[in-house]
């Protein structure tokens, strides 16, 4: 016989909702681990313009779950004019959360972040349209994303992923991996416990193969260059040069020309030829 379901114990949840006064505290313990210029917490609860963004969100999210209208997108609002960050109050986000200088941080709705989270200023975590639904990133634990680093679309970050200053990630990233460039593409793997890093060999390098083309291209160029002023060289040396045709034409007198092989030294018989005094030789 089936036990009634009011005596039915209710399946327990395997990730619990942690109570909000353990996530800010860990919030604000995340900074002290990641921030060496943290030196008290009046510092970080007055001067922290990151730690003032999450425990904003941390209310305005509340409210949104509750189904309250307006006023979560209002303390967001203020929250953005307070800090330079703007989340969205229906972003789900972990503990530990942590926003260094912050300014031009932008969290999308759909975005849900993981555990041990750090971004730094200018950091993007957008749509890449207007369609509805899931249409922000989800992050995974323990990632961090560096500065001015865009993750657009609903796609998926893994635990332990670096993404460097600048990137633009439109595609899933595995875990314990390293991410830059625009696009961004997977240059190095680490693993989580000894952070040892492993290089990708293979490496897509759009600038380098069209520097490599054009000094390529400048090679055969110069190649023909010098091919064309020696062709034009050897023009020159033969137009100068007499044709054998008139090396033998007639002077003007009548007479060949004489060539450049002709002696114009006198025959031994002319030497002994009498002169025109008549007289031989002395």
């Amino acid at each position: 016989m089936r036990a009634p379901p009011y005596l039915v114990p209710p399946t327990p949840n395997p990730n619990p909702p942690t109570p909000m006064f353990d996530t800010l505290r860990a919030d604000y313990q995340a900074i002290y681990e990641r921030d060496p210029a943290a030196r008290n917490a009046l510092e970080i609860a007055l001067a922290y313009p990151g730690f003032h963004a999450i425990l904003s969100h941390r209310l305005a999210h509340r409210l949104w779950t509750w189904g309250i209208p307006v006023l979560p997108r209002v303390l967001s609002h203020f929250a953005r004019f307070a800090t330079g960050i703007e989340i969205h109050p229906g972003a789900t986000i972990g503990k530990g959360f942590f926003i260094d200088h912050g300014m031009g941080v932008v969290i999308g709705e759909t975005t849900e972040i993981g555990d041990g989270v750090t971004l730094y200023q200018g950091v993007t975590l957008g749509g890449t349209g207007k369609e509805r639904g899931k249409r922000h990133p989800t992050i995974g634990n323990n990632v961090l994303v560096s500065v001015g680093a865009k993750v657009l679309g609903a796609i998926l970050i893994g635990d332990n992923v670096k993404i460097g200053a600048g990137s633009v990630v439109l595609r899933p990233v595995p875990p314990n991996s390293t991410v830059v460039g625009v696009p961004g593409w997977v240059v190095a793997t680490h693993h989580p416990d000894t952070d040892i890093h492993e290089r990708v060999e293979v490496l897509p390098d759009p600038e380098g193969e069209t520097i490599q083309a054009l000094l390529e291209r400048v090679v055969l160029l110069e190649a023909r260059l010098s091919a064309l002023t020696a062709q034009l060289q050897a023009q020159q040396l033969e137009a100068r040069a007499p044709s054998p045709s008139e090396a033998l034409a007639p002077s003007p007198s009548g007479d060949l020309a004489p060539s450049p092989s002709e002696d114009l030294a006198p025959s031994p018989s002319e030497d002994l030829a009498p002169s025109p005094s008549g007289r031989g030789l002395g």
